[in-house]
């Protein structure tokens, strides 16, 4: 058995079994309330006979058992009423209900549905005695959902620290995988500088070469970003209108000529802290996200709106668009409507914009057969 293997059956035992005690120990608190409740019920139930007697007895009845009995109640409330249902006097009621008729009154009705009141039989007229739970019971009575709740809090640390576990997990492989990448793409980069150094000594046509060229560039470019994913990037103070046109021109000129690009911006210079090589990474995930999505004809458009406070980016274009269900879940690591790829472009492009660069991306409005609008917001500097 593998050590992760070992590791990971390892930490399931100690979570079952740490759940085990926990619910052990709450059935039995439970059982252990439960069982101070009844005791309190029937203390009340030995009160209201006490009351009952004292007021059935003669005068040659022994009633100091039960006077002792209603003597030492502190916690049942009371409330005595005549025949018109008056209040001539109140016991163990709270504070604020003591002196506050409308809260007695209030009381008095809870209490009615509560307990069968104690007829008290009196020349002048018949008394009643209405009374209610002890204090005790009213709060043993929300102890089930205290447990609940104390269920529901382990279940929701044990999901989050899963969660965290798995995300971490899932981070250092993709982080690990980029990495590995950059590695494997630089050993043929290096060759494929020594051969067009090899052509231009050979005077091979300066266009070809030239193009040769910024196609390798574009090489150590994206090996570049694969070999910055999981550390933390260099950023700089660049105009990130200038940066981003340069992108929008590079897929431009790359492109099927049955796409309509079309590049607006309110302004020529915007200064931000940004890493160009992620930046420019950023730009042509949307792009080419767009250029998927028309499936090689259509309109795509990048607009670049200077707020007060904020710099937008805004990637259109004319394609299928997404369900309003998908919006959150196209920026999930995995998640593709095409057949072919890992679906890692918006979930990488997401981590740049927020984690790297502070800002915020989303999908700001889609329909389907119509197309979709991504909104990339950076805060600008004070």
């Amino acid at each position: 058995m593998s050590i992760l293997k070992r590791s990971l059956y390892t930490r399931w035992f100690l979570l079952i079994f740490s759940l085990g005690i926990l619910i052990l120990i709450l059935w039995n608190t439970y059982l252990l309330f439960q069982t101070f409740k009844h005791e309190e019920r029937v203390k009340m139930e030995i009160w209201a006979e006490s009351y009952k007697s004292i007021n059935n007895a003669d005068k040659n009845t022994d009633i100091s058992l039960p006077l002792s009995v209603l003597s030492k109640n502190t916690t049942i409330p009371i409330i005595l009423t005549f025949d018109t249902d008056s209040i001539s006097n109140t016991s163990n009621l709270p504070e604020e209900t003591a002196t506050d008729k409308t809260l007695q009154r209030r009381l008095l009705n809870d209490l009615k549905s509560q307990n069968t009141p104690i007829e008290i039989q009196h020349p002048s007229g018949n008394q009643y005695v209405y009374y209610g739970n002890s204090s005790l019971i009213t709060k043993l009575k929300y102890y089930p959902l205290a447990l609940i709740a104390i269920l529901s809090l382990f279940g929701l640390l044990v999901y989050s620290y899963f969660r965290a576990t798995k995300m971490s997990a899932e981070s250092k492989l993709w982080a690990g995988m980029a990495k590995e990448t950059a590695h494997q793409i630089g050993t043929p980069l290096s060759s494929l500088l020594g051969w067009i150094e090899i052509m231009k000594l050979d005077n091979v046509d300066e266009n070809i070469v030239d193009e040769i060229q910024k196609d390798v560039d574009r090489l150590q470019t994206i090996a570049d970003r694969f070999s910055k994913i999981g550390s933390e990037p260099n950023l700089e103070l660049l105009n990130i209108v200038e940066e981003t046109k340069k992108s929008f021109d590079y897929l431009q000129s790359r492109s099927s000529k049955q796409i309509e690009f079309e590049f607006e911006t309110n302004t020529d210079i915007v200064n931000l802290m940004l890493n160009p090589t992620l930046h420019s990474w950023t730009i042509e995930n949307l792009i080419k996200n767009a250029i998927d999505a028309i499936k090689g004809k259509g309109k795509i458009k990048v607009e670049i709106k200077n707020n007060e406070n904020n710099l937008q980016i805004l990637v259109s274009d004319t394609g299928k668009g997404i369900p309003k269900n998908q919006f959150k879940k196209v920026f999930e690591p995995g998640f593709s409507t095409k057949k072919r790829g890992w679906g890692l472009g918006l979930s990488l492009t997401r981590r740049i914009v927020e984690k790297y660069h502070k800002g915020s991306i989303r999908v700001l409005k889609s329909e389907i057969g119509k197309g979709t609008v991504f909104s990339v917001l950076y805060r600008k500097l004070i």
